[in-house]
């Protein structure tokens, strides 16, 4: 090898790798289109290889492309964990946290947690942010955060670490005065209607997979992104919804108007855990996921389990699941 490999070309060509487009990874990184270019080209003239072919749209790699880019993206992971650690391996000096939540925690438990935090990492400085889980997954996956949050997908989440937190099972809630058979409500000749969760959130999507999987087909007149607003049409006696338990209890102000029973047949879940970033330290990771643990059965499992008994056991922490 006649030249010192510089690490910019090597990031340029890991990003190169994934998009195959030069004018993505100039938009990406701010450089110039010609900038980027001639990263790659001196890459290549430094290996005496060449690694991308230029004349197809989008770039495709070369075999010798596609065996040196998995060397690349393993050794720049190992070399942004050595970063990551000498930051903030010691947890009591970490410096940076860019934290999402669920808005399931964002009334009661975001505020504890950051009080938490800010006493037991001093010299961190914290970027808060409240999103749908879906979202969460994407910005962790870009390396946009550092940590957060979410419902566990059903498509999985790869470059990512799970540190499971709350199992929370899927309910059924009815207005008080509804006197009928929940059964009843699953025919697509209801007068009631279901009030569906949006179909982007992860939410919406586990809930139609287990209809589909009942061959449930009801009409769908109803999608609404907001809990509070399903919670509150219920109250009033517009329709009916499938929920979790974790749902159900932010919704305080309506649990006097409405009647939660258990999903009628075989039950389902949502799994709600941490994730972080494969570069950001564990011992951090820990410290977030054993204080998030304590906040969610002070706030959530023991008090709906108190007032809904055939919840127990059900709904749960998961702090004894490995990560």
């Amino acid at each position: 090898m006649s030249k010192t490999l510089s690490l910019r070309w090597l990031e340029v060509f890991r990003l190169i790798a994934k998009s195959g487009s030069i004018q993505q990874v100039a938009s990406e990184t701010g450089l110039s289109i010609s900038t980027v270019s001639n990263h790659l080209r001196s890459l290549e003239d430094a290996l005496g290889i060449a690694l991308v072919d230029h004349g197809r749209r989008p770039m495709s790699l070369t075999p010798a492309g596609e065996v040196f880019s998995r060397y690349v993206r393993d050794g720049l992971t190992v070399l942004k964990r050595g970063e990551a650690e000498i930051r903030s391996g010691n947890w009591r000096h970490a410096t940076d946290l860019r934290l999402a939540l669920v808005d399931d925690f964002d009334n009661q438990i975001a505020p504890e947690l950051i009080r938490f935090l800010a006493h037991a990492l001093p010299r961190c400085n914290f970027r808060h942010f409240t999103r749908p889980s879906h979202e969460i997954i994407e910005k962790l996956q870009e390396h946009k955060l550092d940590a957060g949050v979410a419902t566990r997908p059903p498509g999985g989440t790869q470059g990512l670490i799970e540190y499971p937190l709350m199992r929370d099972p899927f309910i059924v809630i009815v207005p008080e005065k509804f006197k009928g058979e929940v059964q009843d409500l699953f025919s697509p000749h209801s007068d009631l209607p279901l009030l569906r969760y949006s179909r982007d959130y992860t939410i919406g999507k586990q809930i139609e997979i287990q209809l589909t999987r009942n061959k449930y087909n009801l009409p769908n007149r109803f999608e609404l992104e907001c809990n509070q607003s399903i919670m509150g049409l219920v109250a009033e006696g517009s329709g009916w919804a499938i929920t979790t338990a974790g749902c159900f209890h932010r919704a305080h102000r309506y649990h006097d108007s409405v009647r939660a029973t258990p999903f009628p047949g075989r039950n389902f879940v949502r799994i709600v855990s941490l994730f972080t970033t494969e570069v950001y330290p564990d011992t951090t990771s820990k410290l977030i996921h054993k204080a998030l643990s304590s906040l969610i059965r002070q706030y959530f499992t023991e008090p709906m389990c108190k007032r809904h008994l055939w919840l127990k056991g059900d709904f749960r922490t998961m702090e004894d699941q490995a990560a």
